[in-house]
């Protein structure tokens, strides 16, 4: 009996070590196990949705890649309908003058600072206002080219990211309280009339992190990787916030001169802002605002001057349609998720409350 005892005593100890490794390698699985336990099943081949609160996995490349090329197709749609657009009217004699008007005139898109700097200064000498547009024009439309089929991807991104910000603070307006201008210009702060493109911009920060994405030649012809592995907790937070601006801004600032509002109504538009923004029912908010988008863009239908004059009208909500469609599939991460952190407060004051008279 002795020897069984010290028999039965060692094995219990040779065991002891391998008992006491689990818990300590528990704390730093944790993290992964919880992501994985929260990613629920695939929707379309790789594409897996999350749960409401979660986020994607940071380290699931695959995923990544396809939510990249779905928001560098959509970018790059804006680009290719509005380069092609504008280079259609300003190689037409009948069109260019027009045109030049348009975007030159009281109401177009460059004001009195920018048009002196590029018209009247040392580039005046080689540029015209028709050059400078078709120049412009001609790039949009080789870089949505591009970024559709997935050349280049990351220094496009870099670059549009910070150009959308020259369409902000180049725009004509008048905003002096009293002051009413003989001739026709925009009367709300250029950062309200332009919103959608610092939304956009927000996006190309997003697919800059993300990488080339699934099916592009960044990929598949230059060797570069299709998905950065970047933490998407990160990516969501800055996704819903770029897009919550422009719901934010239509529905706070409603009926006001050139505030973007897809003809929907201001309470509408507030609660979606704020539900990106705040982080609650994410995918859900963020599937009302692309409903809110296609159901505004079926009403330009109506009265469109053709095929390219519709899809130019609308150029910036297949952008913005790009990236809340990522929201609605991939949620927007797990940073800031305010009402949720509210809700779980007051859930732990009820139940400090009813134990306490058990206490």
């Amino acid at each position: 009996m002795t020897d069984a005892k010290r028999s039965s005593a060692k094995a219990d100890e040779a065991r002891a070590p391998r008992a006491q490794s689990t818990p300590q390698s528990t704390p730093d699985a944790a993290p992964e196990m919880r992501t994985a336990a929260s990613e629920g099943p695939i929707s379309r081949g790789r594409l897996k949705l999350v749960d409401a609160v979660g986020g994607l996995n940071g380290a699931d490349r695959s995923i990544q890649a396809d939510l990249a090329m779905v928001l560098r197709v959509g970018l790059g749609a804006v680009f290719l309908i509005g380069g092609l657009a504008k280079l259609s009217r300003l190689w037409s004699p009948a069109a260019a003058e027009g045109i030049v008007t348009q975007y030159m005139g009281p109401s177009g898109y460059v004001n009195q600072l920018f048009t002196e700097w590029l018209f009247s200064g040392p580039l005046g000498a080689v540029l015209t206002p028709w050059l400078f547009l078709s120049a412009l024009s001609a790039f949009e439309l080789v870089a949505g080219a591009m970024l559709i089929a997935g050349l280049l991807i990351r220094p496009l991104a870099l670059i549009w990211s910070l150009l959308l910000w020259s369409f902000v603070v180049s725009l004509p307006v008048v905003t002096t309280p009293g002051v009413s201008p003989d001739l026709k210009t925009y009367l709300s702060p250029a950062l309200m009339v332009q919103i959608r493109d610092v939304t956009l911009s927000g996006l190309f920060v997003v697919l800059y992190h993300l990488g080339a994405g699934a099916r592009s030649v960044d990929a598949t012809q230059l060797g570069q990787p299709t998905a950065l592995g970047r933490n998407w907790d990160d990516l969501g937070l800055l996704l819903r916030w770029s897009l919550a601006l422009t719901f934010l801004i239509g529905g706070f600032f409603h009926g006001f001169h050139k505030v973007p509002t897809f003809a929907t109504p201001a309470l509408l538009l507030a609660a979606i802002g704020l539900g990106l923004l705040l982080g609650w029912r994410v995918r859900a908010f963020a599937a009302a605002g692309a409903l809110t988008l296609l159901v505004f863009m079926a009403s330009k239908l109506v009265g469109a001057s053709g095929v390219l004059g519709y899809f130019n009208s609308v150029k910036r909500e297949i952008g913005l349609l790009g990236g809340l469609a990522i929201l609605a599939l991939a949620g927007g991460g797990r940073h800031f998720l305010a009402v949720d952190a509210l809700i779980a407060r007051l859930k732990g004051h009820e139940t400090q409350s009813n134990e306490a008279p058990g206490a």
